[in-house]
């Protein structure tokens, strides 16, 4: 028998036929193994099939064998992935705002090939990418990139931050001049990518959207802030600040129904203090950062919690709740 021009890629395409096409709900024959071989330009007996069968098995592959009137059935049982997995990670990508989607269609395509094409249709009926909010900065993944290099260096980066204008239009922050920022983690929160970094400038540390960065750059001066990061705790952070907006940080008091047990653990985790004021409230305090997004979660809540202390923050609340009567009250 002549052999295909592609015979030593044999157990290789071997592997790719059953991962792709076979699950714990499909499997294939020897027949059909040797005719898709054949289309890949490899002649191969089955003798020879069986052999690089026992040694993918050997490499690891969950190859299992059954037999069904007298016909014998192969398919791959245990992959690195479970289907419930890829899903998650599909749900994941599309969630994402950061993920343009352009990225995101390409992404789901690669979670895809982890499948078998019989469960990669259920991934596709997922994707409903076109119509959800994305962010149009394309170059995200290279900042990202950036940034994590500049960390292994332990390197202050220095970069452009823009907004959009009411023209729809980019435009440069502080009028285009750079940021110097020592940069420490990242982190992904409110479906957005975030720089943590220290600004020596400001000695203090801040957050900025990574898809809003532009011309990002290392200048190999070695990262300032290291005190203020070696006790710093990322979630603790993400916890305090709504919405990613900054605000002055303060211990704030709550008094919230029992109803609402439920809502501060889940913002703030189960390690905050329930106080009983009586027996339908609670007390709780929690630290956050004072910006206006959070007093228009606690305002959400209605009347089931309000700031009780301290007498600041309800004297933001007041003007707060002005503002809105100014703005609103004449309609």
């Amino acid at each position: 028998m002549a052999k295909g021009a592609n015979q030593k890629l044999k157990i290789l395409y071997l592997m790719k036929i059953l991962l792709e096409r076979t699950d714990e709900e499909h499997s294939i024959t020897m027949s059909e193994i040797i005719d898709l071989l054949q289309a890949y330009g490899v002649q191969a007996e089955r003798k020879s099939i069986y052999g690089d069968i026992e040694s993918l098995r050997q490499y690891g592959m969950d190859i299992i064998g059954r037999q069904k009137d007298r016909t014998y059935y192969y398919s791959v049982g245990k992959r690195q992935f479970e289907l419930a997995e890829l899903k998650l990670l599909v749900d994941s990508v599309q969630s994402a705002k950061f993920i343009t989607a352009k990225k995101s269609n390409e992404l789901i395509k690669k979670i895809e090939s982890l499948a078998s094409k019989h469960e990669a249709s259920k991934l596709h009926r997922q994707v409903y990418v076109a119509e959800r909010v994305k962010t149009m900065n394309e170059s995200i993944y290279y900042n990202v990139d950036r940034i994590h290099a500049a960390i292994g260096a332990n390197s202050q980066i220095t970069f452009q931050y823009y907004q959009w204008n009411v023209e729809k239009k980019m435009e440069l922050r502080k009028g285009g001049a750079l940021y110097e920022i020592s940069p420490w983690a990242l982190s992904w929160s409110d479906e957005n990518y975030y720089l943590i970094g220290f600004d020596a400038a400001e000695d203090k540390i801040k957050h900025f959207r990574v898809d809003k960065m532009i011309h990002i750059e290392m200048t190999g001066c070695k990262r300032e802030g290291e005190k203020c990061f070696r006790q710093f705790d990322m979630a603790i952070y993400a916890r305090k600040m709504f919405g990613m907006f900054g605000g002055e940080e303060e211990t704030v008091k709550l008094e919230c129904e029992n109803s609402l047990a439920g809502v501060m653990i889940d913002r703030f985790g189960k390690d905050v203090i329930f106080m009983k004021k009586d027996e339908g409230h609670f007390t709780v305090h929690v630290k956050v950062a004072v910006s206006r997004q959070f007093l228009s979660w606690v305002i959400g809540l209605g009347e089931g919690a309000r700031i009780a202390g301290p007498e600041k923050v309800i004297g933001q609340m007041r003007e707060e709740a002005a503002r809105l009567m100014r703005q609103y009250g004449d309609m």
